[in-house]
């Protein structure tokens, strides 16, 4: 009668396998390496709580009302407040550079009106563009002006009213695919882009017409031209059929200048299909290049762009993560041109990094290119 128990042959094969694992850095890479820094970013980004959002401050009242609710929202861990207006139109412009999720404006006489009248008025206004974040905002602000009201209530024994009114600014009609459009394409191109180019080196190599390639009176920067080109034709029709279903299907209104939004995200999209090239150049297979695209942009893009977890809720390392993904920086113009209605006055410095980027990737893709083949 044979014995259950595994012979000396299978724990042979048992060994080898684990020598051939272990001897394996990019198996290890995977197993464990991959994992770990999933969960780890995950678990610090991942979160429908908003802290230290900025906020500011319209106070015409300047009493001590008003000063003891600012004080309350200045403690709160949700909320960040910045120096204080002293003008109503002041706010617009915040909002339109971007410095404030939120703005809170207390009425003259604020204190005198909720002792005398038993009722005051407080506006809050919210960057609706992101609907999540300014329902949030606006229930944080709520719950602590009712804190103070209840104080207030059982210090005097009188049924004061403190009244919220609130005011969504740019999606008053808190629509989320005002928020998820610009994500998505953001989020598309890049994807698209690098992937789509990511392997066109590698194939070269692998079908063995790269020695045409390097035989020919081309320069290397000729030849990552000539392949970065097709796929910027390809990427911009894939912008006009995003866009035109955004419009006419989903509704998304488009505010500012097509001609503007056109010109910046075919920089984007030279950025993009810049940092395929890049991935191409270093990678060695077809199936090591799209899984460095795939691993390397999908879980950056999603994370540290924006659209789908607010940057201020991450720790202070990954915020500066954030800022060499070239998505951040496009999702903050779509946004600003699409929904604010903005110029280029307003986006220049987020197009200045692009393009920063974009000269950066090109300068390495040049010097890593091989003109010799191994």
């Amino acid at each position: 009668m044979k014995s259950s128990i595994p012979d000396s042959r299978f724990w042979a094969f048992v060994r080898k396998e684990f020598l051939h694992v272990f001897r394996d850095r990019k198996t290890l890479l995977m197993l464990f390496g991959v994992p770990v820094v999933c969960v780890t970013l995950f678990g610090f980004a991942l979160t429908n709580e908003i802290r230290n959002a900025k906020i500011v401050v319209c106070d015409y009242a300047n009493d001590d009302a008003s000063r003891q609710i600012i004080g309350k929202l200045a403690a709160s861990r949700e909320f960040q407040l910045q120096n204080p207006l002293l003008d109503y139109n002041q706010i617009e412009t915040a909002f339109k550079q971007g410095d404030i999720k939120m703005a809170v404006v207390f009425p003259a006489n604020f204190n005198r009106d909720l002792l005398h009248l038993n009722e005051a008025q407080i506006q809050l206004i919210t960057d609706a563009s992101d609907p999540n974040t300014a329902t949030a905002l606006s229930g944080y602000a709520t719950n602590i002006i009712m804190d103070y009201q209840q104080e207030l209530i059982q210090l005097q024994g009188l049924p004061y009213t403190i009244n919220t009114e609130m005011r969504m600014v740019y999606n008053p009609e808190l629509k989320s695919v005002v928020n998820f459009v610009p994500g998505v394409i953001s989020l598309i191109l890049l994807l698209v882009c690098v992937l789509m180019t990511s392997v066109s080196i590698v194939k070269e190599k692998e079908s063995g017409t790269m020695e045409v390639l390097l035989v020919s009176p081309f320069s290397p920067f000729g030849v990552i031209v000539s392949k970065a080109v097709p796929y910027l034709a390809l990427s911009l029709i894939n912008l006009t059929v995003i866009l035109l279903l955004s419009i006419f299907v989903l509704g998304m209104p488009v505010n500012g200048s097509f001609l503007l939004l056109y010109a910046v995200s075919t920089l984007f999209i030279i950025t993009a299909l810049s940092l395929g090239l890049l991935i191409s150049n270093i990678t060695t297979s077809q199936q090591a290049a799209m899984l460095v695209s795939l691993m390397g942009m999908l879980v950056p893009s999603i994370l540290f762009t924006g659209f789908m977890f607010p940057l201020e809720n991450m720790p202070y390392v990954l915020q500066l993560f954030a800022n060499i993904v070239p998505a951040k920086w496009y999702y903050i113009i779509v946004k600003s041109v699409m929904i604010k209605g903005l110029g280029f006055e307003a986006i220049w410095k987020e197009t200045l990094v692009l393009l920063g980027m974009t000269i950066l990737l090109l300068v390495v893709n040049i010097r890593k290119f091989k003109i010799r083949l191994e």
